[in-house]
């Protein structure tokens, strides 16, 4: 039988240097989730397939109609999350005691049954954060704050863009058009097919003269609406004037939308040029309290994993060092967990010397030990620096002592 071995469409493994970089990134999102008080959870890849729709979410969204779905053996309808914030909604369903205001942290899989692209998978990881129970500009700064505290450890120079969907309704109603949501629609696909297409689209809902009323006052600066009382300005304003005391910059984006079917004030994204949006997220007031018959505030923020870690900075860390054992195997593996004991990452090798230290420079492993008879006799390993080529001849002790000075297991 032939079987064809390849990765299905959409899909991707991660092997090493880019498993190891996916990792880094992911402790600074992680230790910047903890350092701004969020509290991890985990949720189920799962869902039933009811509480995925679109008419529960207010209208579809492309990454809803593109839910992978699913039937078990019983012939329920299942499917897998195609995000993370949609589950909030049944977590407070099944706890409604939860003490608010709270801050919750994921990271997990989400899938989607879409078109691919070289940026575009059907499998990503998100690294969402959530404020909920807050009705404050603070936890939106806050979010934000935290954001532009993961991009600049990650050696990232994107730019944080800002909207509210008020204002955007409230512009596109000033000019008299009625179908909101549609022309929003099609406002989003600017970047997509360029902006004569857009124009041309936009004559679907509106007339000749609305649509270029519109895109005038699109080119407004955020004073403008301020000064002209526009809703949605008042809170936009108050982001903006939060943020600044956190240190962070925003810029004002009139034409940003996002998910028709979740936001419902603040709106942001962090753009890079030449790459999109590598994060995004904004205030949704109608998601976690949906089954519970009331509104309940709430602010977040999603990364991509993929993208981030495409275009981030940061120092890959290997195993601190290789033990090369010429011929003496029980010396080699006490030795491996003292260091192990020591916190020093190390593994042994018992290949030849030259094989061992192909491997070791194949895999960026900035020290070597030796042990054989020399070694053994003198009480002193041979510690090779991979990078400079020096070795010297030194105790267990002041070997442990060495390693431990650059700490790479973190």
């Amino acid at each position: 039988m032939n079987i064809d071995i390849g990765s299905v469409k959409g899909f991707q493994d991660f092997l090493p240097p880019d498993s190891q970089k996916r990792i880094e990134v992911r402790k600074i999102i992680e230790k910047n989730f903890r350092k701004y008080g969020f509290l991890p959870i985990e949720t189920s890849i799962v869902e039933f397939d009811e509480l995925m729709r679109p008419d529960i979410l207010e209208g579809e969204d492309e990454a809803v109609s593109d839910r992978f779905r699913l039937k078990d053996r019983a012939g329920r309808n299942l499917g897998l999350r195609y995000e993370l914030t949609f589950q909030l909604s049944r977590i407070f369903k099944q706890n409604p005691n939860i003490k608010l205001p709270i801050r919750f942290s994921q990271i997990g899989a989400v899938f989607r049954d879409e078109p691919t692209s070289p940026d575009r998978f059907r499998q990503i990881i998100q690294c969402d954060a959530d404020i909920i129970g807050d009705s404050t500009y603070l936890a939106d700064a806050e979010c934000l704050a935290m954001l532009s505290s993961i991009l600049k450890e990650c050696k990232i120079a994107a730019e944080i863009q800002v909207n509210n969907r008020k204002l955007l309704s409230s512009i596109i109603e000033s000019v008299e058009i009625k179908n909101v949501k549609q022309v929003m629609r099609e406002l989003d696909k600017k970047d997509r097919i360029g902006e004569d297409m857009m124009k041309l689209n936009l004559k679907k809902y509106a007339d000749s003269n609305q649509v270029l009323s519109l895109l005038k006052l699109l080119e407004k600066d955020f004073l403008f609406f301020k000064e002209n009382a526009f809703e949605g300005a008042e809170e936009l304003e108050g982001l903006m004037i939060k943020a600044r005391k956190y240190g962070v910059l925003l810029k004002f984006n009139p034409l940003m939308v996002r998910g028709l079917g979740y936001y419902t004030g603040n709106i942001f994204e962090a753009i890079m040029p030449g790459r999109g949006s590598l994060a995004g997220g904004g205030r949704y007031d109608r998601i976690a309290g949906k089954y519970l018959d009331r509104e309940i505030p709430a602010v977040g923020l999603s990364l991509g994993l993929e993208r981030i870690s495409q275009v981030a900075k940061v120092e890959i860390c290997p195993p601190k060092t290789m033990i090369i054992s010429i011929e003496k195997e029980s010396e080699t593996i006490k030795l491996t967990r003292k260091l192990r004991e020591a916190e020093i990452s190390c593994f042994p090798c018992f290949e030849k010397i030259e094989k061992a230290l192909e491997i070791a420079d194949s895999q960026r492993i900035p020290y070597a030990i030796f042990i054989g008879e020399n070694e053994i006799k003198k009480g002193k390993y041979k510690l090779k620096d991979m990078q400079s080529g020096n070795e010297k001849m030194i105790t267990e002790k002041q070997l442990i002592a060495e390693l431990q000075k650059i700490e790479l297991i973190k």
